[in-house]
């Protein structure tokens, strides 16, 4: 029975740390290794008004959820202007405003958007679509029309991208051909398409955008047809009836209206510029959080300040250090002095690199256990021998950082990063070990132990690891969950098989015959 319940509680340790951190990754993009930049466009429109004597209003559709991207900020350029955003069902749009224009001047909007989807979103279905009305013998022309392309069609998908190539069709059906003039702008086509859809009760709706390019200037909008096939909106290219948006297209606007709308000005004309840039991928998570409203982002520790944040740095790693010594000395069996100094010796490593390291930590518990044996014979108490220990141990610190420096060894300086209480501990360690169990056995430990800290250092110096367990610090929890389970691992350790080899050898030589063996 407790075995069962510490399986649940690894088990529930495991999925909520994997769950919080999947989370993190797949939906708010955090990413999993560091220094790592993402993909970000920034969109300027400018609008170039010539302005009058009358009272000026501009509305320009805004974008609003664009399918594969999210927005991250926004601004406008538009001195002495009045400005409004507001929406218009699911559409936004800025409005600005100006009693008294004197000239021709530029308003400006910027968006800065981030890629974050590959496959677009589902969305209600708005119900069948009207069917216009239309007069004979149109509308018997438009009813065999869309019978020919039903019989050739599988699905809402596939009957809208025949229907696009049809109207496209250098010689189309002849049962369109009334619909349309012989020199058809994309729009006019775009329009018919979207009346011969509604015919056959299909919602169809008109999307505009950009083309994101590197450095791109003058940019025009491009119109695009949307089909919903009852889960969400299909985009088809109006001209060819290919499916799916290019992957640098960010849509705009919907409908049939113009994205630019003036009172009071003589012209208006309207150009987009775009350009590429690289932004840091947590900070672009950090602000598609803040977009996403995710109460996560309240417990990061992202929101500490700097100081606190590369504190945490550090100590996230501890938990893992220690997991890294119960796994050698659980099930390895690597023998060291105490639990916990290995990890606390390899976090001062991470200042003093680890060559340098190993040195002068060897060099001071070389010299001060030569002392401790000297304290031995003063025959002291152990708390007055411990607080001796720690004077001497200081001392020898900055002995030995003085020395270092007026040699020009820079790394000798570096030894005040120790933690001298747990350099006390374990000279008082060796010397005991030292005295009851022999030289040999105080070296293998003292050897045993620089491992696990070499070892520890490499993992907690790590780069991608510090940062995954900085961004994710629920990991901590599958941390504890395999802390957990190897706090109840009883088997053999694996130097325990090398001990124990002459024992199973002569067990084999010495167990009675089998039978055919004879």
């Amino acid at each position: 029975m407790r075995r069962l319940h510490l399986f649940f509680v690894v088990l529930l340790l495991s999925v909520v740390g994997l769950s919080v951190a999947w989370y993190k990754y797949h939906t708010l993009g955090f990413p999993l290794t560091p220094d790592r930049e993402t993909e970000t466009w920034t969109v300027e429109a400018q609008i170039r008004v010539e302005t009058g004597s009358a009272p000026a209003s501009v509305r320009f559709a805004l974008p609003s959820d664009p399918p594969h991207y999210t927005l991250l900020d926004e601004g406008f350029v538009s001195r002495g202007w009045g400005l409004t955003t507001q929406s218009r069902g699911k559409e936004r749009e800025a409005v600005w405003t100006k009693r008294s224009p004197e000239g021709d001047q530029t308003l400006y909007y910027q968006t800065t958007v981030y890629r974050d989807q590959e496959e677009i979103q589902p969305s209600a279905y708005p119900g069948p679509a009207d069917p216009p009305e239309l007069e004979e013998p149109l509308k018997s022309a438009a009813e065999s029309f869309i019978e020919q392309i039903r019989a050739g069609s599988a699905d809402i998908q596939t009957f809208a991208t025949l229907l696009v190539k049809e109207v496209n069709a250098s010689r189309p059906n002849e049962n369109i051909a009334a619909f349309l003039k012989p020199d058809a702008t994309e729009t006019e086509r775009t329009r018919l398409a979207i009346r011969l859809l509604a015919i056959a009760r299909i919602p169809a709706r008109m999307s505009h955008g950009v083309l994101l390019t590197d450095e791109g200037r003058n940019l025009t909008p491009t119109t695009w047809l949307e089909v919903h096939n009852s889960r969400r909106w299909v985009p088809i290219d109006p001209r060819s009836g290919s499916v799916g948006y290019p992957r640098n297209f960010l849509t705009w606007w919907h409908g049939d209206a113009p994205a630019l709308e003036t009172t009071g000005l003589q012209g208006a004309t309207l150009t987009f510029a775009t350009t590429r840039s690289l932004r840091d991928a947590i900070e672009t998570a950090q602000l598609q959080s803040s977009i996403a409203e995710s109460r996560l982002m309240d417990f990061s520790l992202l929101e500490l300040p700097i100081d606190a944040q590369n504190t945490y740095r550090v100590l996230l790693l501890v938990p893992l250090g220690a997991l890294i010594i119960v796994l050698l000395r659980n099930v390895i069996g690597i023998r060291t002095f105490g639990t916990f100094m290995p990890v606390l010796i390899a976090l001062s490593f991470r200042e003093t690199q680890l060559a340098a390291g190993v040195i002068l930590f060897t060099l001071i518990v070389a010299m001060g256990l030569l002392i401790r044996f000297y304290l031995e014979r003063l025959k002291l108490l152990l708390v007055p021998r411990l607080a001796a220990v720690v004077i001497v141990v200081i001392f020898l610190m900055a002995v030995i950082s003085i020395v270092s420096h007026r040699l020009g060894l820079d790394t000798g300086l570096s030894v005040g990063l120790f933690p001298m209480v747990i350099l006390a501990m374990t000279i008082e360690r060796v010397s005991i070990v030292w005295e009851e169990h022999g030289p040999a056995d105080a070296l293998v430990q003292a050897v045993g132990s620089m491992i696990v800290a070499a070892l520890a250092y490499l993992v907690m110096v790590n780069a991608y690891v510090a940062h995954t367990f900085f961004v994710f610090p629920e990991l901590l929890l599958v941390v504890l969950a395999l802390t957990l389970l190897l706090g109840r691992y009883t088997g053999y350790r694996l130097t325990e098989l090398f001990r124990f080899r002459a024992f199973k050898t002569l067990a084999h030589v010495n167990r009675p015959p089998r039978d055919g063996e004879r």
